[in-house]
């Protein structure tokens, strides 16, 4: 397939907001290319070269790509750079710097974009720069407006199409199962297990439905991560579980999935898809040691433990060493840790995935040898509120933040990517006036006063919307960071600046500067009230009023091991608003307090 085709589909997608419209234009895409290709045009609609978890980045800031355009056009980078002030956008002014210089029309294939983007990645080391410039110059300069649009916007990473992988599985459905629930559930089996939706959607082009029977569970292949649900009282957890449950400490830690091969060298993985396995080389020296049958695939909390007291450090500890590329071997001994195993998902030829709870919690204990850093998470059966209290009270002094109840009934499977009432957590926030903390998706910021005059003082933040695929605002927060955290907040946003409102950001507030969905931090809160200013839950409890956090704060923890469509849902801030413990006479409108109140 031609480039330019590829272009044009993007150029239609970009023009709608409507889920369904979308899905019909991706399912016409899909049907029109094959094998390779095919993931090759689904990776690339994502704004990726390969699947997520193996973390190939263009990274091209917009400077470099500047260049590379001045150097296709033979126009001057500060022309180039005062064109983008204008536009706001560096693809629509290489559009019309194309337009302008009557481009002829489309010779770029699908194919050869994609290994010459995927060139431009691999490029590393001295002089690296230089010759990624040179490498997109080549291909812009062989590019129509329409291709170069799309190609400056693709290495900028701000291709702006709204394109999210439920859509893409919607697509594939309606291209390979007349888009039936069935089929749809089957696609999304296979994603769950694989982290690719190109695999998935060659294995359908190949040989229909029946060719997902080849997508199995594989050792360095990330499952995505089963997730817990919230029940606000121990009573209602154990209701909920039919009576008795598997409770075990929740660790407040970082959650890792490792993939230990018979031979090779053991890949950690986050929830989030990202491989740690260079930030804590002591667990992948130690984990082969500790696990008796391999291949295997477990998954753990991974926490800052004191050695000589055994004691449990807090999150921002271990957070010190996600993404550290430097002095690894200081931070290590800065910051010792262990992972606290709490499932298995492979044992040797032995997949558990699909097996309930209690048999995979017995084949974990029969396949772990502890170690100072690999251990068992610390589990109890309970069928009492009284025993589940005092297990909880045990979590607590231990230095957890909590526990899960994990069901024991024949039905407790993985379910892979999944959230639901078969892992209920309970926090000890759940014994105050708000059940729990809110991961927020950064989308906005307003610029400070006074003290904090010259920088960020508050942001914007909304929770994520799943059945809508879209980003709805919840609250304006601007309390509880230290200067340190502010005088950050720049360089963390700066990736995810722009100047427009991104597609799928629902607010009725319009911030200083817009971020498209990237950071994600964790906010407490007095209370979720009815706000006509918000848009979580927009109509939900009341006509013309959404969800606002009253009185928030920074807890002063980023959830990096979080994507955006990691955050906290529309649908679990409508459950906390339903399960406050002090519910209070919804009012007309919430008042939030100005930058640094509260």
């Amino acid at each position: 397939m031609r480039f330019d085709e590829l272009a044009e589909c993007y150029e239609r997608l970009s023009a709608t907001r409507k889920r369904l419209e979308m899905r019909t234009i991706l399912a016409e895409l899909i049907g029109r290319v094959h094998g390779e290709e095919l993931r090759h045009v689904l990776y690339l609609s994502q704004g990726l070269l390969r699947p997520e978890y193996e973390g190939v980045e263009l990274g091209m800031a917009e400077s470099l790509a500047t260049r590379a355009v001045a150097a296709a056009t033979g126009e001057t980078v500060e022309a180039i750079t005062a064109a983008r002030k204008r536009s706001g956008d560096l693809g629509t002014t290489v559009e019309g710097l194309w337009t302008d210089r009557a481009k002829r029309g489309a010779t770029l294939t699908i194919a050869e974009v994609y290994a010459a983007l995927s060139e431009i990645a691999a490029e590393t080391g001295e002089g690296s720069q230089e010759t990624r410039i040179r490498r997109l110059a080549d291909l812009l300069a062989r590019a129509n407006a329409r291709e170069a649009k799309s190609l400056t916007r693709f290495v900028l990473g701000t291709l702006r199409l709204g394109v999210r992988e439920m859509t893409i599985l919607d697509a594939l459905a309606e291209r390979f199962g007349a888009g039936s629930k069935e089929a749809r559930a089957q696609i999304e089996a296979a994603f769950n297990v694989s982290s690719d939706l190109g695999l998935v959607a060659e294995a359908l082009d190949e040989r229909g439905l029946e060719g997902l029977s080849d997508v199995r569970l594989t050792v360095g292949r990330p499952v995505r991560a089963m997730l817990a649900e919230r029940e606000p009282t121990l009573a209602d957890v154990l209701e909920r579980l039919g009576g008795e449950a598997a409770v075990e400490y929740k660790y407040d830690g970082l959650r890792v999935q490792a993939h230990v091969p018979e031979k090779g060298p053991v890949r950690l993985f986050s929830r989030r898809l990202e491989e740690l396995s260079r930030q804590f080389p002591e667990l992948v020296a130690e984990l082969p040691q500790a696990i008796a049958v391999k291949p295997a695939i477990v998954e753990g909390e991974c926490v800052p433990i004191d050695p000589e007291t055994e004691e449990i450090g807090p999150f921002q500890e271990v957070s010190r060493r996600r993404g550290r590329k430097y002095d690894l071997d200081r931070i290590q001994e800065e910051v010792p840790v262990c992972v606290f195993l709490f499932d298995v998902l492979l044992a040797g030829d032995d997949p558990t995935i699909d097996r309930p709870f209690p048999e995979r919690r017995e084949r974990l204990a029969a396949i772990v040898r502890p170690t100072e850093r690999v251990r068992l998470a610390e589990q109890r059966r309970v069928h009492t509120v009284d025993e589940a209290q005092a297990f909880f009270d045990e979590a607590i002094a231990a230095g957890c933040e909590g526990i899960v109840a994990k069901s024991l009934q024949p039905g407790s499977l993985y379910r892979a990517g999944a959230r639901g009432f078969w892992w209920i957590k309970y926090k000890r926030d759940y014994t105050q006036g708000l059940a729990d903390t809110i991961d927020g998706v950064v989308v906005g910021a307003f610029h400070g006063r006074g003290r904090r005059g010259g920088r960020y003082g508050a942001l914007l933040l909304a929770v994520y919307n799943p059945d809508l695929d879209r980003f709805e605002t919840f609250c304006k927060v601007g309390s509880g960071f230290d200067d340190a955290t502010l005088a950050a907040l720049p360089d963390r946003l700066a990736p995810y600046e722009t100047d427009e409102r991104p597609d799928r950001i629902e607010a009725g507030l319009e911030p200083d500067r817009w971020f498209r969905p990237g950071v994600v931090l964790e906010v407490a809160g007095a209370e979720l009230t009815l706000s006509p200013i918000h848009r979580a839950g927009y109509g939900a409890v009341r006509a013309g009023a959404g969800l606002a956090l009253r009185f928030p704060r920074f807890t002063g923890r980023f959830r990096e091991d979080k994507g955006p469509t990691d955050a906290t849902t529309t649908k679990e801030l409508l459950e906390l608003y339903g399960a406050q413990v002090r519910r209070v006479e919804p009012s007309s409108e919430t008042e939030e307090p100005a930058p640094g109140d509260g």
